[in-house]
C-alpha cells in the first residue's frame, strides 16, 4: 500500500497531518539529511577559514554555492540520493559525506579539498549538532509562536473575565467565591514561570571527535586549540558545545528540556479537566458549528472534544518525554546504540503537543460564559460567606464566633442558608448596629477577594 495520510500508521502523519505538517522541516528523515549536510558544509567552511594549511588556497566565492547544498538547492532528489548512498555502505553519516563528494566535484572543487570533508569527526559529532540543531529551531519557529498563541488567549480571558463572580469548589465542594478571569489567571501565571525555565535550558551539542578527546585533530594539527575552534563553531550555529563528552552528547539538557515541556503540558492538562468541568456544569456553553455533529444518536449533544482531544494528545506527549528524558541521558561506557532510534523518535512528543496546542486553541475559542448559571450557583450558595462573616466576628472580639458559624451552616442539610436566614442569624448577634450592617453587605457576589 502506497503511503498517504489514510494508510501512515501514526495519527501523527496520518489523521493529524494537516496540524503537524510544518514539523516535517525539522523532525523527518528529509530534515535530519539536510542538517547533517548543513553541519557538514558549514564545518568545512570553517576549516577553511583557520585555515588549515591545505585549505588556504580554497576559492571561498564558492563558500554561497555550498550553502545552497542544504539551503535553496536542498529537495527530495537531493535526500533520496543520499538515501541511495546508505543502502549500498549502510551508513547514514557517511553517505552524507559521498553526497557532499559528489556535489563538490559538481562544483569543480579539487579532489584534494573533499577530503576535508568530515575531516577527523565521528558520526556523532554530526548527529549529535544536527539533531540539537533542529529541535531548538524547531521548538523556536514552531513550538514557540503556538504557546504564545495559546497564553494570550488564556491572559485575554484573564482579563475579560476578571470581575466575573464564580463558586469555588475546594474537594469538591463550594467554597469561598473567586473570580472566573482569576482562575484563568492562575494557569497564564504557571504557564509562563515553566515557559522561562524553558527557554534558560542551553541546547547542547557534542563536539569533539571519535571519544571526545579531539584525538584525531590534535595529532594532524597539534598546534590549533581545537576546543576554541569547537566552541566558536558550535556558538555559531546557535548552540552550546558540551565541553567533557564520550562519543556522543551527554543529554542532560535534551532531558531538561523534555522535563520543562511536560511540565507545561501538566500544567494544561489540569486546565483542560477544569475546563471539562466547567462546561459539565454549565458555566460555559461552547458555540455550535450547525454542520458539527456531537453524537451519533443524541443530537442535542455539543461535547466539549477540543478538552478531551487536548488533554489526551498531551498524556501521549509526556509518556515520551518522560521515557526520553530518563533514557538519553544513559548509555553504556563510551556509547551504545540505544540513543539512534529514540532520537529518531524526538518529533513525535512534540507532534501531540502542537495537536494538543491547536485542539486547545480551537476549544477556548468555541466558550462562551454562561454568567446565569455562574450566578444561580452563587445564589444557591450563601452558605459560603460564613468565613467572612466570622472573620469580621473575630476582629470584633465576638466569644467563638466560628463555632457560632459551624452550628449555623451545619444545619444546611436540613434548612436551607439563603440571604434571609444568614440574615436572622445576624440580627441575632450581640454586635452594634453598624457591624450587623457591615456584615449583611457581605453576599457570595461580592465576597471575592482582591
Amino acid at each position: 500500500m502506497e503511503l498517504n495520510i489514510l494508510s501512515a500508521i501514526s495519527p501523527v502523519d496520518g489523521r493529524y497531518r494537516n496540524r503537524t505538517a510544518p514539523l516535517a522541516d525539522y523532525y523527518s528523515e528529509y530534515a535530519l539529511i539536510r542538517y547533517r549536510i548543513k553541519v557538514e558544509v558549514e564545518y568545512f567552511i570553517a576549516l577553511c577559514e583557520i585555515p588549515l594549511p591545505q585549505l588556504q588556497s580554497f576559492d571561498k566565492s564558492k563558500y554561497d554555492a555550498l550553502r545552497d547544498l542544504y539551503g535553496k538547492n536542498y529537495d527530495i532528489d537531493a535526500a533520496e540520493r543520499v538515501k541511495s548512498i546508505e543502502e549500498e555502505i549502510n551508513h547514514d553519516v557517511k553517505a552524507v559525506e559521498y553526497f557532499l563528494k559528489e556535489k563538490f566535484h559538481e562544483l569543480g572543487i579539487d579532489e584534494p579539498f573533499c577530503e576535508f570533508i568530515h575531516f577527523a569527526l565521528t558520526s556523532q559529532d554530526i548527529n549529535n549538532t544536527a539533531i540539537p540543531l533542529s529541535n531548538k529551531e524547531a521548538i523556536e519557529q514552531i513550538y514557540m509562536p503556538y504557546f504564545d498563541d495559546l497564553l494570550l488567549r488564556i491572559n485575554s480571558f484573564a482579563a475579560a473575565w476578571a470581575s466575573v463572580p464564580m463558586l469555588a469548589r475546594t474537594h469538591g465542594q463550594p467554597a469561598s467565591p473567586t473570580r472566573l478571569g482569576k482562575e484563568f489567571a492562575v494557569f497564564a501565571e504557571r504557564l509562563e514561570i515553566q515557559y522561562v525555565q524553558l527557554i534558560q535550558i542551553p541546547s547542547s551539542a557534542k563536539f569533539g571527535g571519535a571519544t571526545g578527546n579531539f584525538n584525531a585533530h590534535h595529532v594532524a594539527y597539534p598546534n590549533i586549540n581545537w576546543k576554541i575552534f569547537a566552541d566558536n563553531f558550535v556558538n555559531d550555529l546557535g548552540l552550546k558545545r558540551s565541553q567533557t563528552t564520550t562519543q556522543i552528547e551527554h543529554y542532560d539538557n535534551f532531558a531538561a528540556h523534555y522535563d520543562a515541556m511536560k511540565r507545561i503540558n501538566n500544567i494544561l492538562i489540569d486546565m483542560s479537566r477544569d475546563i471539562w468541568t466547567y462546561i459539565s456544569q454549565e458555566y460555559f456553553k461552547q458555540k455550535i458549528d450547525k454542520a458539527e455533529v456531537g453524537s451519533s444518536t443524541m443530537p442535542h449533544k455539543v461535547n466539549p472534544i477540543d478538552f478531551e482531544n487536548a488533554e489526551g494528545n498531551l498524556g501521549i506527549a509526556n509518556a515520551l518525554f518522560d521515557y526520553m528524558s530518563s533514557k538519553l541521558p544513559i548509555s553504556r561506557l563510551q556509547r551504545d546504540l540505544t540513543d539512534s532510534t529514540v532520537l529518531r523518535n524526538i518529533g513525535v512528543p512534540i507532534a501531540h503537543t502542537i495537536i494538543a496546542f491547536l485542539s486547545l486553541l480551537r476549544g477556548l475559542d468555541k466558550l462562551i460564559a454562561n454568567y446565569a448559571a455562574m450566578d444561580a450557583d452563587l445564589t444557591r450558595n450563601w452558605i459560603i460567606v460564613a468565613e467572612g462573616i466570622q472573620t469580621v466576628l473575630r476582629r470584633e472580639g465576638y466569644q467563638k464566633p466560628y463555632e457560632a458559624l459551624k452550628e449555623l451552616t451545619r444545619t444546611a442539610e436540613e434548612v436551607e442558608i439563603d440571604k434571609l436566614k444568614l440574615n436572622e442569624f445576624i440580627d441575632s448577634l450581640d454586635v452594634s448596629p453598624d457591624v450587623k450592617e457591615e456584615l449583611k453587605h457581605i453576599t457570595p457576589f461580592n465576597y471575592t477577594g482582591i
